[in-house]
C-alpha cells in the first residue's frame, strides 16, 4: 500500500487510537483495510487486535480470540467510528504530485493509470495490473499495453482473484460477489463506445447499440442472489464454529482439535 494519508486525516485516527488505548499503527492498518470498501467492511490481521478477523458494517464483528468479548467490542467500536469519518470525507488519501513532462503536460509520474488520484488498492496477476479507487468509484485495468478505466457504481471492490478464462486474468469481488466487468460502464479506454462515435459517417445501428451496452444497469436479481448467498455462507460458518466453540466448552474437543476445525472453517470465507 503506497498511498499515504493527508495530515488531517492523520491526526483524526490518531485520535480514535488515543480513545481506544491502542497504537496509530494499529489504526492506520485498520483503516486502509476499511478503505478498500469505503467503509463498509474489513478484512485484516493486526496481532494488536488479537491477530485475524473481520468487520462488516451492521454485521458481524470476528476476532481470533473468539471468546473475547471486551477485544470484539473494542474492534466494533474503532471500525465504527473509523468507518463514519471516511464517509464524511474526514479521513482521505493525499492526491498524488503532478510534474510536467517535456510537452508542458502534467501528469501524475509513473502512474499507468493517469490523473485519477491516489488508488485506494494496486496489483498486478497474470502480466495484468489493476488500481482501485474507492473515493471515486472507479476501477483502472491495464492489459497488453492498453487501461481500461470503469465506473464501479456502487461496488465496493474489496478482493481479487485468479480467473482461468474471460477477457481479463483476475476477478474482483464486492459486497454482492464476483463483479462483472462487462456489465460496468466504461469511462475511458477499452475501444468500445468511445470509438464509435467517430465513425459518424456509419449507419446508426452499431453507434446507438454499444451505448446501450455500455450503460445498461446491472440486474439486481443475479446480484441479490450471489449476496444471500455469500452472507448464508458466512452464518453458516459462524454458526457451526459457535458449536465447535460449544464442544470445546464443555470437554467434547481438545484445544489443538477446536483451533484446526475453526482454521479449515475460517479458509472458507
Amino acid at each position: 500500500m503506497n498511498a499515504i494519508f493527508t495530515d488531517a486525516s492523520f491526526q483524526n485516527m490518531i485520535n480514535v487510537a488515543n480513545r481506544f488505548g491502542i497504537s496509530s499503527n494499529a489504526v492506520t492498518d485498520l483503516t486502509h483495510a476499511l478503505m478498500l470498501s469505503n467503509g463498509t467492511m474489513a478484512q485484516f490481521n493486526i496481532p494488536e487486535l488479537g491477530g485475524g478477523g473481520q468487520w462488516m458494517q451492521g454485521g458481524m464483528t470476528m476476532v481470533g480470540d473468539m471468546f473475547n468479548n471486551n477485544l470484539k467490542a473494542t474492534v466494533d467500536g474503532i471500525c465504527y467510528e473509523l468507518s463514519n469519518l471516511i464517509n464524511q470525507g474526514a479521513i482521505q488519501y493525499k492526491p498524488l504530485p503532478k510534474m510536467q513532462n517535456q510537452n508542458g503536460f502534467q501528469s501524475n509520474s509513473g502512474n499507468w493509470w493517469g490523473d485519477l488520484g491516489a488508488p485506494n488498492s494496486t496489483g498486478s496477476q497474470n502480466g495484468m495490473s489493476y488500481a482501485i479507487f474507492s473515493n471515486i468509484n472507479r476501477l483502472a485495468i491495464q492489459q497488453n499495453g492498453k487501461v481500461t478505466v470503469f465506473d464501479t457504481l456502487d461496488h465496493n471492490i474489496g478482493g481479487v482473484g485468479q480467473q482461468q478464462g474471460g477477457n481479463y486474468s483476475v476477478t474482483f469481488t464486492s459486497q454482492y460477489g464476483t463483479v462483472n466487468l462487462d456489465a460496468l460502464p466504461i469511462v475511458s479506454g477499452g475501444g468500445h463506445s468511445q470509438n464509435t462515435p467517430q465513425n459518424v459517417n456509419n449507419t446508426n445501428a452499431p453507434v446507438q447499440e454499444q451505448p446501450q451496452f455500455v450503460q445498461e444497469p446491472i440486474a439486481v436479481e443475479p446480484i441479490q442472489e450471489i449476496s444471500n448467498t455469500t452472507n448464508e455462507l458466512e452464518e453458516d460458518i459462524f454458526g457451526k464454529i459457535e458449536k465447535l466453540a460449544d464442544l470445546k466448552g464443555k470437554g467434547i474437543l481438545t484445544e489443538n482439535e477446536f483451533e484446526t476445525k475453526k482454521a479449515e472453517l475460517l479458509s472458507r470465507l
